[in-house]
C-alpha cells in the first residue's frame, strides 16, 4: 500500500493548484489536505481529529512556510525532533524567497525548499515533479517500510 503524501497550505489558490499538479501527475498516492501547522502536528503525531488515524508516516510532507497556528519552520523542527519521523521527507513548498526562510529551513532539516512559481504551467511541473520524486524515486533510510516492501 502506498504512503500518503500530506500537504500543508492555508492558502485556498495555492491548495487548488497543488491539487490540480499532484492529479496531471498520476500519482497513486493518497493526498492528505491539512490547512494549518497545528492540524499538521495532529495529523503525524496521531492526535485530536487524527487520534484514530492508521499508523505510519507519509511518504512526504509538503509543508508551507507562512502559516496560521504553527508556521511551517516550527513544524519542521517538532519533526526533526521526534526519532519517529526525523527521516520523514518534508518539502518546503512556499512563495518566501527570504534568504533567512531558505537558511533557517535547512538548519532545522528540510530535503528541499521549493519557491512557488508564479506562472500556472510551471506550477504544475513543479509540483508533479515533487510528486514523483519523493513519493516514487525518492529512497528512504533503510527499515523504512518502502524499503523493507522492495527487500
Amino acid at each position: 500500500m502506498l504512503k500518503p503524501i500530506l500537504l500543508v497550505e492555508d492558502d485556498l489558490r495555492d491548495l487548488e493548484l497543488t491539487l490540480i499538479a499532484l492529479e496531471r501527475s498520476q500519482l497513486a498516492n493518497e493526498v492528505i489536505v491539512v490547512r494549518d501547522g497545528a492540524q499538521a502536528l495532529d495529523y503525524l503525531f496521531r492526535q485530536g481529529e487524527y487520534a484514530a488515524r492508521a499508523e505510519g508516516n507519509p511518504a512526504v510532507v509538503v509543508l508551507d512556510l507562512k502559516m496560521p497556528k504553527v508556521n511551517g519552520l516550527e513544524v519542521l523542527q517538532r519533526v526533526r525532533e521526534t526519532p519517529s519521523l526525523r527521516s520523514m521527507p518534508v518539502v518546503m513548498l512556499t512563495s518566501s524567497e527570504e534568504e533567512a526562510d531558505v537558511v533557517r529551513s535547512y538548519e532545522l532539516g528540510v530535503n528541499a525548499y521549493v519557491v512557488k512559481p508564479v506562472e500556472f504551467k510551471q506550477f504544475v511541473t513543479a509540483i508533479a515533479d515533487l510528486g514523483i520524486f519523493w513519493a516514487v524515486l525518492n529512497e528512504p533510510p533503510p527499515g523504512s517500510a518502502k524499503a523493507r516492501r522492495t527487500a
